[in-house]
């Protein structure tokens, strides 16, 4: 590098969005992952020995999975090749393993591929790379936010270790913000900006675990803010709003607000109330939740106030869930919407839940009960010696594919657990097992919880 590129270099450096001028250049400055970098643990003493085997770093947005690769770089004797999957192609791929080819031939240098959002790449475009991770040409880091199980095809993944990155908690994020207001070489120290407290947690509360949201944020709040007599930039809490584009609600996502929407939302579907849901799940969305906690507590709810009496519901829940995992927000907010109002509106029934809990009961109570022996695969001929299978009546050789026997164990037997509600499908179905189950099924009528 010449002298006209080193400037130019520093030059772009200088310019760079904030979030890009704080990226941590050791692990010194890095924050967060403990669990996975803390002296002593293995992907640490790894990058200490560069000995670092192929790996997958999978978190979500912000967590630092491309910060954690180019700290790997700065404290690495590897060359570091980083390939971006969005843009880079089959083509991109062969020549960093050609140049790493010749390094280690010529320099006796190993090679990083870093390839960043690596589940944007089909499955030819992974093949490309597989035998060149196999021999050792290039080692390999793929950073995702996609469950790499089911991005990453299994030829590949079988050659990495996987290491997940948890999402940022709040105090990591205040400390990743208090350090770009200090720093005066690559944060904004120089502009002399400060936070009002209030504005720092929205902040935090924004930024939902993501580093370059917060820092992209802050950054644009403080060249909107204008400096006062002595030259300080006081952000407050209006101004975080105007560069979120978003108003500050009073929100805290572990205190008690937060547990106190959840359960308003939770307990007005359960009431059949398709508006006051919607209300409280706007409240939540808006004040930056999770959508994913909110998707996992629709699901719940799809089987826990809603089961068998609208079978539906767990279907329309679960695809609100991948729904948003699939395209996130904004868009997202729409599906979730859709299945919030399907299960306000749909009959309820607890049933489910109870006959669950009446199971629990007795598997506490009566321990690890025999499997009867005509509920058996007889698998060998000393099973079948010991009569595994003997007198069990196969239900398709019967009319109806239906024939009475017991299926518990003798000491629970003609125990009831579920016992249908009176909403929904679970008419139909308490019409079919009272058919089928003459003698068994009189339960005496109760009223819906």
């Amino acid at each position: 590098m010449d002298l006209f590129d080193l400037s130019r270099e520093q030059q772009l450096q200088k310019e760079a969005p904030l979030p890009a001028r704080m990226r941590p250049r050791n692990f010194a400055e890095f924050v967060g992952q403990e669990h996975i970098l803390g002296e002593g643990r293995v992907l640490r003493r790894a990058i200490d020995q560069d000995q670092l085997p192929s790996i997958i770093l999978w978190g979500p947005p912000g967590s630092g999975k491309t910060t954690l690769a180019f700290v790997i770089a700065s404290v690495t004797q590897s060359h570091f090749s980083p390939v971006s999957a969005v843009n880079a192609g089959v083509a991109d791929l062969r020549k960093v393993v050609e140049e790493a080819k010749n390094r280690r031939g010529m320099q006796a240098q190993r090679t990083i591929l870093f390839i960043d959002e690596i589940h944007r790449f089909n499955k030819a475009q992974q093949d490309a790379i597989l035998p060149h991770v196999e021999n050792g040409t290039v080692t390999l880091i793929g950073a995702t936010t996609e469950n790499p199980s089911f991005e990453v095809i299994s030829a590949l993944l079988s050659r990495c270790r996987v290491f997940t990155l948890n999402m940022l908690t709040d105090e990591q994020i205040e400390t990743i913000v208090r350090r770009a207001l200090a720093d005066s070489d690559r944060g904004l120290g120089e502009q002399k900006s400060d936070l009002s407290e209030d504005a720092l947690r929205h902040l935090v509360n924004m930024a939902n675990g993501d580093a370059r949201i917060a820092l992209g944020a802050l950054e644009v709040a403080a060249l909107a803010t204008a400096p006062d007599e002595e030259g300080t930039r006081h952000i407050k809490l209006e101004d975080l709003e105007d560069a979120f584009q978003h108003r500050a609600l009073m929100y805290d996502k572990s205190g008690e607000e937060h547990y106190n929407l959840i359960s308003a939302f939770h307990k007005s579907m359960r009431g059949s109330d398709p508006d006051a849901s919607l209300y409280w799940l706007g409240r939540m969305l808006e004040a930056g939740e999770d959508p994913l906690y909110i998707a996992r507590r629709l699901v719940r709810f799809a089987s826990e106030d809603v089961g068998l009496a609208d079978p539906q519901a767990l279907v329309q829940a679960n695809a609100a869930q991948a729904a948003i995992h699939f395209i996130g927000l904004p868009e997202g907010k729409l599906a979730l919407a859709q299945a919030t109002v399907y299960l306000a509106a749909a009959p309820k029934s607890n049933s489910l839940d109870r006959a669950y809990g009446k199971v629990q009961e007795d598997v506490s109570k009566t321990g690890n009960q025999p499997v009867p022996l005509h509920l058996r695969n007889p698998e060998t001929g000393l099973m079948r010696q010991m009569d595994y299978g003997k007198g069990y009546k196969y239900a398709h050789d019967f009319p109806g594919h239906f024939v009475q026997q017991e299926y518990l164990p003798d000491e629970l037997k003609g125990r009831k657990y579920y016992r249908p509600g009176k909403m929904g499908f679970e008419k139909e179905i308490e019409k079919r097992l009272n058919y089928w189950w003459k003698e068994r099924r009189n339960p005496p009528p109760h009223e819906e919880m």
